[in-house]
């Protein structure tokens, strides 16, 4: 892919607290990137620094092979979507949709034709005589869009657009949010601090904590292949188990842990690492096997089952083993795999069960939560 965009040790300061350190991150011709972190995080600022809004203290931000840091908002081929909208009040869509070319002096009649033409993007043809006061929030969100796309902008920043959205609203957006970007074949750098959000519509995700990223890979390795302890911890739910490493092969690495001992599948974090290293042992509660399903898994263990909580399409089970039974671990089950369990049916608190997991479904990373 041509790159499009690229940071390079981009650092912000405000008074003594360092937003941003030392950033760097490739952004690619037509993709969708996710720039996912808490509050506070420095996504907000990394996206502020690449529209113009606010200037790096060092670092650069070079744009087509030109170092922009220093080129004003106006002059950059960007445009930004925020969170309120900024819609209009006293223009209807159509104005709002056509008020960046009319500012530059476009023909009355193109500026028509662009409009509608934006308003079929967003799916939202007819609306161009309602004022914002008559929409949705997710129609005013679709307002919003077609404003910044109507620009033709290079790069489209979105700035938690889908924040001021009820849940199943924000669901259906992020779809729509999605099929524009493709249809479009714009770059989209789309801040958010919700996981499931970048994982359902992103190409790749740029997790960024305390200023510092902690890893940019695509949604699937960033969930199932964290790099550290932060990174797991963040995206979704995770067992973490302690331990410290037994042996090291070229396919697998054995770990002492609190449970016993743990076979995982060897992975890019375990390169810097060596035996005797203290380690995180990370599983995703949707991998663990319960009952006949665990029957041959390499990591296999006797529990009790300390509680079940049904959530509709799940239910969700806490285990200790009989090795640590001070230690829980959650269990994800999806309702249908239980329906066609007979045992995991039956299964009440205090039951005991057999549970176990491959080692291609748990992984290591440094203890310190940090990259080497």
């Amino acid at each position: 892919m041509k790159e499009i965009l690229r940071i390079e040790k981009l650092t912000k300061r405000f008074d003594t607290v360092e937003a941003v350190k030392s950033a760097s991150l490739s952004i690619y011709h037509g993709e969708f990137l996710a720039i996912l972190g808490p509050s506070g995080s420095g996504k907000t600022t990394i996206l502020r620094m690449i529209a113009g809004f606010e200037k790096p203290d060092s670092g650069s931000i070079v744009f087509d092979g030109q170092d922009i840091a220093d080129v004003p908002v106006n002059k950059r081929p960007f445009n930004t979507v925020f969170q309120d909208y900024a819609l209009f009040p006293n223009m209807n869509v159509a104005r709002n949709i056509g008020y960046g070319l009319s500012i530059r002096r476009v023909d009355p009649r193109k500026i028509r034709e662009r409009v509608e033409e934006a308003l079929e993007m967003v799916a939202l043809p007819g609306y161009g005589k309602r004022y914002p006061d008559q929409l949705s929030g997710g129609q005013r969100q679709r307002v919003a869009l077609a404003r910044s796309l109507i620009l033709r902008p290079k790069l489209l920043l979105l700035d938690e657009p889908l924040g001021a959205l009820d849940l199943a609203l924000r669901k259906q957006m992020q779809i729509t949010l999605k099929q524009i970007q493709e249809k479009v074949g714009i770059t989209f750098i789309h801040v958010t601090h919700d996981q499931e959000e970048g994982l359902s519509i992103s190409d790749r995700i740029a997790i960024i904590h305390e200023g510092t990223l902690q890893q940019v890979d695509t949604p699937r390795k960033v969930y199932f292949q964290p790099s550290n302890c932060f990174t797991a911890s963040f995206m979704g739910e995770n067992n973490m188990i302690n331990g410290r490493i037994k042996a090291m092969g070229s396919d697998l690495v054995v770990m002492d842990s609190e449970l016993g001992e743990i076979k995982s599948q060897h992975c890019l974090c375990c390169e810097d690492m060596a035996v005797g290293d203290e380690a995180m042992i990370v599983i995703r509660p949707e991998s663990i096997m319960v009952g006949s399903a665990a029957e041959g898994a390499v990591n296999l263990f006797d529990a009790i089952v300390r509680r079940r909580v049904f959530t509709g399409s799940e239910e969700k089970m806490l285990v200790s083993t009989r090795t640590a039974p001070e230690r829980e671990l959650m269990i994800k089950l999806h309702f249908l795999a239980i329906a066609h369990d007979e045992q995991a049916v039956k299964l009440e608190d205090r039951a005991g069960i057999r549970i176990g997991w491959k080692p291609e479904n748990c992984w290591i990373v440094p203890a310190n939560g940090k990259e080497d």
